[in-house]
């Protein structure tokens, strides 16, 4: 009985009229061939890669701004359209695009290079080998390629912020040590203060050109949604109002153009469950709810593990009813959990910085108040809904923090 009723119900979806046409074009992956409102990054990207068309050594360029402002977008574009051009003038470029947040494939040192190694047709053992040898291995297929190779390497504060910037200080010195391959690195990155941190040498080198994307406002974003819905939806498929109600909400966070895409997309599927015709603004309501926790989670699930011991301890002390949460009672009890955790303690001062972190992310909301002549500090708070607050509580389990 309920095998003949899934078959039926898998058979209504089929004969159906959805309100998609290519659910593709909204996803995150998909890099449209005109990036609306991004002109101006467009152009200066182009300018400073070109003199790689002419076999010159191109600068180091850091890309930055909040998330969906557009950078890997333009970033891929303009890489792409680089190699087409330079194949057609006959010069050898290749471009190595990493995303340095994917778990198990490029969030340590030796999975980088050696996913970098695979790019280039050369296999490294997932563990075994000393870092020098896969380092080796790599410098190896790089000066085979011969020409120029470019590094891309999305979420680079992602990287830094879990194994220290001493990979991307050897990244760019190789060229001291190749002869016929010119390596030039883009690093992209949500965190506008990521580079301030890094090391003065690393900081020379890899911010030779930087560029920076502005959030995007509620009329670009309606211009970048009326483009990919013209080629997601059916015709007739969205109700007036939807597009500007998505645009409006994104640009209240940030500018942030994924938000948007997100919102439409969910909505678009909500309504296809609810056997709507089209997407209304009562679908975009209800995607806007859903989003905000899944994002919320998946912001926690990817924050590094001294983060996540900073945000363990404000949960305790939440959960303890404890009044007037501050930064100094967040740090006894982190340097508590990492004892007992076997993390190294870090400094009040970069336990105050994670905060601020946290607090920019939205998972905590902080406010300063003075305490007189004993300075000033930060009182802390968590105003999530229970439900998202106990996902994050999982997550902490799930880490061995709570």
């Amino acid at each position: 009985m309920v095998q003949h009723t899934l078959r039926d119900m898998f058979s209504s979806y089929v004969q159906k009229q959805g309100a998609f046409k290519d659910k593709n074009v909204l996803s995150h992956n998909y890099v449209p061939d005109v990036t609306f409102h991004r002109e101006q990054q467009t152009k200066a990207l182009a300018e400073i890669l070109s003199p790689v068309l002419r076999g010159l050594e191109v600068s180091n360029c850091f890309l930055y701004g909040k998330t969906g402002t557009g950078k890997t977008v333009v970033a891929m574009n303009v890489t792409s359209e680089l190699e087409r051009t330079a194949k057609s003038v006959g010069k050898n470029l290749k471009v190595l695009y990493v995303n340095c947040k994917m778990k198990r494939v490029s969030d340590t040192e030796y999975r980088l290079l050696a996913e970098l190694c695979r790019m280039l047709g050369r296999e490294v053992p997932p563990t075994g080998l000393p870092t020098d040898a896969v380092y080796a291995m790599f410098y190896e297929a790089v000066e085979s390629v011969g020409g120029s190779v470019m590094l891309v390497l999305d979420e680079i504060d992602a990287l830094v912020s879990k194994i220290g910037d001493e990979i991307l200080y050897n990244l760019t010195r190789m060229n001291q040590r190749l002869a016929g391959t010119k390596v030039s690195m883009i690093g992209i990155s949500n965190s506008v203060s990521f580079i301030e941190a890094l090391d003065p040498r690393v900081k020379s080198a890899l911010s030779e050109e930087e560029i920076i994307f502005q959030p995007y406002n509620s009329m670009q974003l309606k211009d970048i949604l009326t483009q990919r819905a013209d080629l997601a939806f059916a015709p007739s498929a969205i109700k007036p109002g939807v597009i500007e109600k998505c645009a409006a909400l994104a640009a209240q966070e940030h500018g942030d153009a994924r938000k948007a895409l997100d919102l439409l997309r969910i909505a678009g599927e909500i309504a296809e469950r609810n056997g709507s015709p089209a997407v209304g603004i009562e679908h975009v309501d209800i995607a806007e709810d859903k989003l905000d926790t899944d994002r919320m989670v998946e912001i926690v699930r990817s924050q590094p593990k001294q983060s996540l011991a900073v945000l363990a301890a404000v949960i305790k002390l939440i959960d303890s009813k404890r009044e007037g949460i501050q930064t100094g009672d967040v740090f006894t009890l982190y340097a508590e959990m990492c004892s007992r955790a076997g993390l190294k303690v870090l400094t009040q001062r970069r336990t105050s910085d994670l905060i601020a972190e946290l607090d920019m992310l939205g998972v905590i909301t902080t406010s300063v108040i003075s305490k007189g002549r004993y300075g000033r500090t930060r009182e802390i708070r968590m105003v999530l809904p229970p439900p998202v607050i106990e996902k994050i509580r999982s997550i902490l389990r799930e880490s061995y923090l709570l």
